[in-house]
């Protein structure tokens, strides 16, 4: 079975909207502009690139990255990497044609097939409501979180407020930079 993990960069508070820069959230770009910026506390993007072997995240995402990161050196790992978007709206007509194998997946029985495959991890970037489906079905198996020192209040958040039953987590490797940001590696106990 392929491991799904999700990537985040969040805030104290948990919200992860607008880290890049996006238009039309208050606090747009707080990963840059309000933290100093340490090399080392990225490190796990690229090891994220190195091990995943596809990438999975939800339309609103797909078409925020894909004009994008096909043509960014950051990023250069992703562009030969299957990709997965999954989207009950998107056409195969929407697709860019510069970003290598791009799959839509039209539901999360879909997803947890494709968790059932041979192969590597699965990386998730972006896409809060997926991730909020995703963690619902029980379908994440870990989180990679840069967690930056800010309270943001107002915004999207990774985690779904479904009221559930607790969810217990294993912190599996953590690190702590200048800056404040943490690194907290997560796997879902089952």
């Amino acid at each position: 079975m392929r491991t799904l993990i999700s990537s985040a960069f969040i805030s104290l508070d948990g919200v992860v909207e607008g880290p890049g820069g996006e238009p039309g959230y208050r606090n747009s770009g707080w990963t840059f502009k309000d933290v100093e910026f340490v090399p080392e506390a990225f490190d796990i993007k690229g090891r994220e690139q190195q091990q995943s072997t596809a990438i999975l995240m939800g339309r609103a995402s797909y078409e925020a990255f894909s004009p994008v990161w096909p043509d960014m050196n950051e990023f250069a790992h992703y562009k030969t990497m299957a990709k997965y978007v999954v989207s009950t709206t998107l056409t195969q007509d929407k697709l860019v044609s510069n970003w290598g194998e791009t799959t839509i997946l039209r539901s999360l029985d879909e997803v947890a097939a494709l968790k059932e495959t041979d192969g590597g991890p699965i990386i998730v970037h972006g896409s809060v409501a997926l991730n909020h489906s995703l963690a619902d079905a029980g379908l994440i198996d870990r989180y990679h979180l840069l967690v930056f020192p800010l309270l943001l209040g107002a915004g999207k958040r990774l985690f779904p407020a479904t009221d559930k039953d607790t969810q217990k987590l294993k912190l599996v490797e953590h690190a702590v930079y200048a800056n404040g940001l943490q690194m907290n590696v997560l796997d879902v106990v089952r």
